[in-house]
């Protein structure tokens, strides 16, 4: 079964070859459910894989499937080859399970939509490309599948391009991603140089021959590409605007491809990290900090979905301060955990713009518990494992990462522990404000044409239903995964042959980890009550929502005024003096003088063969005469 690995990449892809020779003629919905049977089956090949890697023994629990050859250019050897470990198999179940239940949502979702196809065609290749991403043996092939989820990441988003908000936000995705991919390239390049190698058995088996400042700046340069992929400061303002893409496009991008890769590949370079102290606290540093702005953002949010992405942005934050402290398996635990009630909120919040006929406002919702109750129930438990109550999954797979930064970095630990509760407290205010309250969607007076229309909200039909209860029941029962009180869970052990002795160990006493989980219990359900009493029956608390959260910040308006604006006037300048005053000035000039030259040129040129014949004449004096000085001078 090994020897399939490569179906796990290859069905999603084919489905994407399907939808551009038949999408068009399948239409609405059997492109949809051939997109979904296609990701479905990719699905069911990993799990095949994962079994049969269940029977190779650790340490060795690996399987390397080369196809071919693809660059054999001097000392440069790249194979197209791909990895079966327990991190990617890891990987490639929960991408492959979410993605198919978001398809399964989509095609509801996305019916009537003029471009039905070409929205299953982008997201088959999404999948695809981040398969490629987590399964590649080499960093090159890992290259080939980041690049393919930001390329269909900028389609996706920009999906309803017709509106001018939707292209915008596609370009600055696309922007902000080449930033980070700039540094991924750097770091390629200084690995061959150092190692004569992409693949990563070879990288981290000649580590011993790279200095440590050589290592600390290929690990701080992967961490650059991570930053913008994974959304983490200064690169996160691009996953907010993001939300402009159909809702099933933003649970995708943020639950099971895009987001999560840059968390995957720092785990994959551990042992770049281990050996780079100054790498990993910087990444650890970068992780904490993250988490708790983009936790203060979302408190000041009205747009549901954007409650969401800052939301993203703080969890992933959790998870870089898991990689910078070692603790690589709670990065993983926290990512799973995330994917589940995360995939969840983002389809359950669909279902409320769903109900709402497109209404993303907070503002303008309000008892729709009482009109969409599977909705409810589900985003429910969703909302109380992504604030950390127990025993949902949430709080096993925060608290494991919390617990590894108070024994290595207390401080942050702080940090942590601040931005958890304020996780609990924005994400009870969304659920005060759209499912409790009055029926402010029957009374708000918007314009004609916008969002809802004043008619009861109404429940989704069963292909978005499904999805809903099945990621529901994966996040309440998900931290059976790994129970990281006793150190030996079934993820820790099922992951221990790749980070192996690179896995932080806190030693904590039983009494101590009692004492941080009653922390974290108390923290959640504190941020929960607090959040529900003040934003149950008020919709405006404007000391709670100022300009300057409710802004981000003002890290866009210091983004443009830092580089935007000035960029703008060096690309003015350079078009008007460099390019034309410069450039084009020289090139003028050439040619005026050539001009010039041919006038001259042509004044010899009368059209009198009697002026020719004296111009033979003296041509013929003058060389005699010259002949005739070098006989005398001889």
């Amino acid at each position: 079964m090994l020897h399939l690995t490569f179906l796990i990449f290859l069905l999603p892809l084919a489905g994407f070859a399907v939808q551009v020779l038949l999408g068009r003629r399948m239409g609405d919905p059997l492109a949809g459910a051939v997109a979904t049977t296609f990701v479905g089956a990719s699905f069911v090949v990993g799990v095949l894989v994962f079994f049969a890697l269940l029977g190779v023994h650790a340490p060795v629990r690996s399987f390397t499937q080369v196809l071919w050859t693809w660059l054999p250019v001097g000392g440069l050897h790249v194979n197209l080859g791909f990895t079966a470990d327990p991190l990617s198999m890891t990987m490639v179940l929960f991408v492959t399970g979410i993605s198919t239940l978001i398809h399964l949502y989509s095609i509801s979702y996305m019916k009537g939509d003029p471009d039905y196809p070409k929205f299953f065609l982008y997201l088959n290749l999404f999948v695809a490309s981040m398969l490629i991403l987590v399964l590649g043996n080499n960093l090159l092939v890992t290259f080939v599948g980041w690049e393919g989820v930001g390329t269909c990441s900028y389609w996706l988003i920009s999906f309803w391009f017709h509106r001018d908000s939707a292209a915008s936000a596609g370009k600055k995705a696309f922007v902000y991603n080449r930033i980070g991919d700039a540094g991924f390239l750097l770091a390629m390049f200084l690995t061959f140089q150092s190692v004569g190698s992409l693949d990563y058995s070879t990288i981290f088996a000649r580590l011993g021959q790279v200095s440590p400042g050589t290592i600390t700046a290929i690990a701080l340069l992967l961490f650059v590409g991570a930053v913008g992929k994974s959304a983490q400061i200064p690169l996160f303002p691009w996953l907010a605007d993001a939300m402009e893409g159909p809702t099933p496009v933003s649970a995708l991008i943020h639950a099971a491809t895009m987001v999560t890769a840059g968390v995957y590949l720092m785990c994959r370079v551990n042992p770049l990290l281990h050996a780079s102290g100054a790498a990993s606290l910087t990444i650890a540093i970068v992780g904490a900090a993250t988490a708790f702005v983009a936790a203060t953002i979302a408190c000041a949010q009205s747009d549901i979905k954007k409650v969401l992405a800052y939301s993203t942005v703080s969890q992933l934050g959790y998870m870089f301060l898991a990689v910078g402290t070692g603790a690589y398996e709670a990065a993983l635990f926290l990512m799973i955990a995330h994917a589940f009630f995360k995939g969840l909120l983002f389809l359950g919040a669909g279902s409320v713009i769903h109900g709402l006929h497109d209404e993303q406002d907070l503002k303008r919702m309000g008892n729709l518990r009482r009109y969409m109750k599977v909705t409810f129930y589900t985003f429910a438990v969703a909302w109380l494992a992504i604030a950390g109550v127990p025993p949902l999954s949430g709080f096993w797979a925060k608290g494991d990462v919390l617990d590894n930064a108070f024994a290595r970095y207390p401080a942050l630990w702080v940090v942590g522990l601040a931005a958890a509760l304020l996780t609990a407290y924005y994400l009870s205010r969304l659920v005060a404000l759209a499912f409790f309250g009055d029926d402010r969607w029957r009374t708000d007076n918007r314009p004609a044409g916008h969002g809802h229309d004043g008619s009861e909200p109404h429940e989704s039909p069963w292909p978005m239903k499904v999805p809903l209860v099945i990621l529901a029941i994966l996040a309440l029962a998900g931290g059976a995964l790994s129970f990281p009180w006793y150190g030996s869970g079934t993820l820790l052990r099922w992951v221990d042959p790749v980070f192996g002795a690179n896995l932080y160990d806190a030693h904590q006493s039983v009494g101590l980890q009692w004492g941080l989980a009653i922390t974290d219990s108390a923290v959640a359900i504190v941020g929960v009550v607090l959040g529900f009493a003040l934003w149950r029956k008020v919709t405006e608390r404007p000391a709670l929502e100022n300009a300057f959260l409710r802004r981000s910040w003002y890290l866009n308006e210091l983004y443009d005024s830092v580089i935007g604006r000035p960029g703008a006037r060096l690309a003015a300048f350079t078009a008007s003096t460099v390019e034309g005053g410069i450039i084009d000035g020289a090139v003028n000039g050439i040619a005026s003088a050539v001009r010039r030259g041919g006038g001259l040129v042509r004044r010899a040129q009368t059209g009198y063969v009697r002026n020719y014949a004296l111009g033979i004449v003296l041509g013929v004096v003058v060389i005699f005469g010259f002949m005739l000085t070098r006989v005398w001078w001889s």
